[in-house]
């Protein structure tokens, strides 16, 4: 389909699986933001962390999201920024800047914080700003205030570490070493907390293994307990760097256990659990036939509804579509502007059964006209497919939504049917930031 826009030829055709590139599909370029809000950002990330005070350093424009998030979380008393302006360039004092107004805010705070989390922009990486000694400087002024630093820098999205997987490291930079509680875990890196009935938090917590969580601390001397864990686990792909740091600082062992929707490594993910903890394995074949009893049941019930599924409801949309269609759902199209190189496998059994997937971005402009391509009878699962499907039978969760192995299949079937029975009001559910965050709007 093409549409002229000021003599602009429009081309918002999707690519059948079996023509894209893995694992970015589309070029890079001029971005679009859609209207679906559900995903976490980094100010609602460091909310995670009990007490933490929040202050943002950037030029004003930049701070209108941020500042805005703050309010609509009714977490404003936690936030304060600096801004940036031309002169601090031309001045070159930047530094002074940060030092002074950081300080200036945490002098005016009514009771003084555990914790202070400071983001610096791309400015201060283009201007040659001394960080180092700004953070030395200000826990020299404040010694009984921890200093963390965290960015609100673009230039970071295409190179190195993604601002992503750098803030959920910065989660847990502020633990300092206890004496280790032995067969311990910590659930490290989540922006939910880990579903109570998912296999892995049932196995632990049925040995009687002392779980640690983010979501869960209350304090921020709850929060430093987890510094006692043994093992981290993280489910989370952008989390395994931070996983990492934490191991190599607190000399605790890291089990990366990926979130997947396929039954073979959700086999392997528990044995290796039991490899190094004291638990009893579940018994997999039942597991596995509960599944199929769900998405046998499922099927039945919504038939050939065509489904579309997109990228910030689950780590692994592609698996997510090979688990459906290898069911006989009728999954026509997938959202996502690239894929984690954890799903070269599900692309290639995809390209290979299933063709003639469609693949469609959600960051080109030209998904501003995506409306000639809605299809309101969509079962879409993510904000994004429903937004650009128009359609409002549809599964409202973002980043896994705490789900992990067998559950997360059950689970999803529930909503799914959920989903094909009630009707969701999209312009109310998706314009709310952070899904599962508490939001004044």
């Amino acid at each position: 389909m093409l549409r002229k826009v000021n003599g602009i030829e429009v081309n918002i055709d999707p690519i059948p699986i079996r023509d894209i590139s893995f694992p970015s599909p589309f070029p890079a370029g001029l971005e679009f933001s859609s209207p679906a809000r559900g995903t976490w950002n980094i100010a609602h990330q460091g909310m995670l962390i009990p007490q933490a005070h929040e202050i943002f350093v950037c030029a004003a424009s930049c701070l209108r999201g941020v500042v805005l998030t703050a309010y609509e979380m009714r977490a404003e008393k936690r936030f304060s920024t600096v801004a940036v302006e031309e002169s601090n360039l031309i001045e070159g004092n930047m530094e002074d800047l940060i030092i002074d107004g950081v300080s200036h805010i945490i002098e005016e705070l009514p009771q003084k914080p555990p914790c202070v989390l400071v983001y610096t922009s791309c400015v201060h990486h283009f201007c040659g700003c001394d960080l180092d000694m700004v953070y030395r400087e200000l826990r020299s002024r404040f010694p009984k205030i921890d200093f963390t630093d965290c960015y609100m820098n673009p230039i970071m999205r295409k190179s190195g570490r993604t601002p992503d997987q750098i803030m959920r490291s910065r989660f847990y930079s502020l633990l300092k070493p206890k004496d280790i509680l032995p067969g311990s875990v910590a659930f490290i890196g989540n922006d939910f907390s880990t579903a109570k009935d998912s296999t892995l938090y049932k196995a632990l917590s049925s040995a009687g293994i002392k779980i640690y969580e983010l979501t869960e601390c209350k304090t921020y001397e709850e929060y430093q307990e987890m510094a006692r864990a043994e093992y981290y686990i993280v489910d989370y792909p952008s989390a395994k760097v931070g996983g990492e740091d934490l191991s190599e600082r607190l000399s605790g062992k890291l089990l990366y256990l990926p979130f997947t929707f396929t039954y073979k490594e959700i086999r392997e993910n528990v044995r290796k659990l039991s490899e190094a903890l004291p638990i009893v394995l579940p018994d997999f074949d039942a597991e596995e036939e509960k599944c199929e009893e769900a998405l046998a049941s499922l099927k039945e019930l919504i038939k050939d509804t065509p489904v579309a599924i997109d990228y910030t409801s689950f780590t692994r949309p592609l698996g997510l579509a090979r688990l459906l269609l290898d069911h006989g759902f009728n999954v026509r199209r997938v959202y996502a502007d690239v894929f984690i190189g954890e799903e070269k496998e599900d692309y290639e059994y995809l390209c290979k059964k299933h063709p003639d997937l469609e693949v469609w971005p959600t960051l080109s402009p030209q998904m501003r006209f995506a409306a000639d391509h809605q299809r309101s009878d969509y079962l879409c699962i993510g904000q994004k497919a429903a937004h650009f499907n128009g359609a409002p039978h549809f599964v409202d969760i973002v980043e896994n939504g705490g789900l992990y192995g067998y559950q997360a299949v059950t689970k999803l079937c529930e909503l799914m049917e959920d989903a094909f029975r009630n009707e969701k009001d999209i312009r109310e559910r998706i314009s709310k930031k952070a899904w599962g965050c508490e939001s004044c709007i």
